[in-house]
């Protein structure tokens, strides 16, 4: 009767243990689904270390290498224009020609003179050559032969002085062909056929810019100074310039001038880079936003730019840890180039920082990591 007894006492303890493990379960797994629940759904990132650039960013303008304004050289009229409003054209080409007829007559006559003088020196020096032989047969006198040679000098001097003339004649009547001196692309042509011009007239017959290579000119802040400098001496630097609005890639160059001095009422320095421009899309007058690359850092630690936050004690970001609770940790930004950020200080290669989903967090929230492609229709929630 006693071994009953204790038979039921034990098949009750072990029914009543049953049940209250079967009733503790479900508790227990309601608190990890609602723990699970609980995490807070975070895009992130790794942070890497990789090569990156050191950048000036500004804004500037383009700039001619070279700028004529064309003028005449002598007072004419134009017989005809050889160009058209914005043509390129090359040094040497012929833009205009002047009416060159009277210049044409009195090169003739200089050239006419010039014979003529030439022919007298040579009777000169044929008399003289008759006579001075015969001095010598007391038939001439000395002084008869001084005269002669004093003859031919002059002669020769006339000849000389009709070669001058003659060349001058040249030069004037080169000028009625007005030429192009340097290559590049013109601009409005303001005298037109028949229109009377004179030397060194005030307006210009037409303005020619050189566009090919063509300047960049920007200013960078003092601080700089000493990094363009080392940058120069290590080797070309190179520059960027991208046109706003436009999205084809922006055309390279590198910098040719760096201002002999510091402007002290802005503190900046100007420099000049040169672009071949071999497409022609940068223009004088233009405006770019400029990319000035002093070195590249081999190993920068470098995250989104999205994942850094600004807060009242400065920049921080969350970086996740093992248990998926996150730290919030205070960095020292860099700079940014473009979509990234390299941290000068706060964070190590292989960390993992939030880059979407900030607002909901602070220091120890849990959180799970989406995917970024099924976010990627969804609001930003930073």
């Amino acid at each position: 009767m006693k071994r009953l007894i204790l038979l039921f006492v034990v098949l009750a303890v072990a029914g009543g243990g049953f049940l209250a493990i079967r009733g503790l379960a479900p508790h227990t797994q309601a608190r990890t689904e609602a723990a699970a629940s609980s995490a807070n759904p975070v895009l992130a990132a790794e942070v890497i270390a990789k090569p990156m650039p050191v950048q000036i960013a500004t804004i500037g303008r383009m700039q001619t290498i070279a700028n004529v304004a064309v003028r005449a050289r002598i007072d004419g009229v134009i017989s005809a224009v050889m160009a058209s409003d914005g043509q390129t054209v090359k040094a040497g080409d012929v833009l205009f020609t002047l009416d060159d007829r009277q210049l044409q007559a009195e090169l003739r006559e200089a050239e006419a003179n010039l014979a003529r003088d030439q022919a007298l020196l040579q009777n000169a020096r044929r008399e003289a050559d008759r006579v001075r032989p015969l001095v010598s047969k007391n038939i001439a006198s000395k002084q008869q032969v001084d005269q002669l040679v004093s003859n031919v000098a002059q002669a020769e001097a006339t000849v000389a002085a009709d070669q001058a003339h003659v060349e001058a004649s040249r030069i004037q009547l080169s000028y009625s062909i007005i030429r192009a001196p340097i290559d590049g692309r013109i601009g409005t042509i303001v005298s037109k056929l028949g229109n009377s011009v004179r030397a060194n007239d005030l307006i210009p017959l037409v303005t020619i810019n050189q566009i090919k290579p063509i300047y960049a000119a920007f200013s960078v802040p003092q601080r700089y100074l000493a990094e363009l400098q080392d940058a120069m001496t290590a080797g070309p630097i190179k520059v960027t310039a991208a046109i706003p609005g436009n999205d084809r890639p922006p055309q390279e160059g590198q910098v040719s001038f760096i201002e002999n001095a510091v402007d002290p009422a802005t503190n900046t320095v100007s420099v000049k880079a040169s672009f071949s421009n071999v497409e022609e899309r940068l223009w004088p007058g233009q405006f770019v936003s400029v990319v000035v690359t002093l070195r590249v850092d081999p190993n920068a630690i470098v995250v989104p730019a999205e994942s850094v936050q600004e807060g009242q004690n400065g920049a921080f970001v969350f970086v996740i840890r093992p248990d998926m609770t996150v730290e919030m940790r205070s960095v020292k930004v860099a700079r940014t180039v473009g979509r990234e950020t390299v941290i000068a200080s706060g964070l190590s290669a292989g960390e993992r920082v939030v880059t979407q989903g900030q607002l909901r967090l602070e220091p120890g929230s849990r959180v799970k990591i989406k995917d970024a492609s099924s976010a990627a229709g969804a609001e930003p929630q930073s």
